[in-house]
């Protein structure tokens, strides 16, 4: 029985810089498909900075049509107005998405290192080295927000695999 290829949307959301990643997983590998970023000033109000990480979202998935997304939670060593920034844009991300039918699943940091190195402490610099080397890519992919994005997306595939392993009783 052969698997078919799913789309998988990673989102790593910030006020100022956005990214996002989409990768192809099937049979235990995944692939880049794309990756990016939204990218706002803080020249501009607030209200106009989130309709535009609304509006860029939308335009990703409308772009390449992912059939599952993941977005990393909100980190808990940042003051309170980052967080409530972050929260906002990670509000208008998920909005997005619903509004396409692909609902977000939450990965912590902690997640998304355990899944992509193995190692739940593991540097920023350890998870991009692994995307590029689990993505087959000659170097890490940049903007650094698009690379995390797509270890959002690699962790979504692990983790879609260890439920489906669940699932089916192996």
């Amino acid at each position: 029985m052969t698997e078919t290829p799913k789309l998988i949307l990673g989102l790593d959301p910030g006020t100022a810089v956005t990214g996002w990643g989409v990768i192809e997983h099937a049979r235990d590998r995944s692939r880049l498909v794309g990756h990016g970023t939204i990218v706002t000033s803080a020249r501009e109000p607030a209200h106009e900075r989130l309709q535009q990480i609304h509006e860029g979202v939308l335009a990703v998935i409308d772009e390449y049509r992912p059939e599952a997304s993941a977005i990393e939670e909100l980190f808990g060593g940042v003051n309170i107005k980052t967080a409530l920034a972050v929260g906002q844009a990670r509000g208008v991300i998920v909005l997005a998405c619903a509004e396409r039918g692909v609902i977000p699943a939450d990965y912590t940091p902690l997640r998304i290192k355990q899944a992509v190195v193995g190692y739940g402490r593991a540097s920023k610099v350890q998870v991009q080295q692994m995307v590029k080397v689990l993505l087959a890519l000659p170097k890490v992919p940049t903007p650094d927000h698009a690379a995390d994005a797509l270890g959002v997306a690699i962790c979504h595939a692990h983790s879609m695999k260890v439920g489906n392993l669940v699932k089916t009783g192996r």
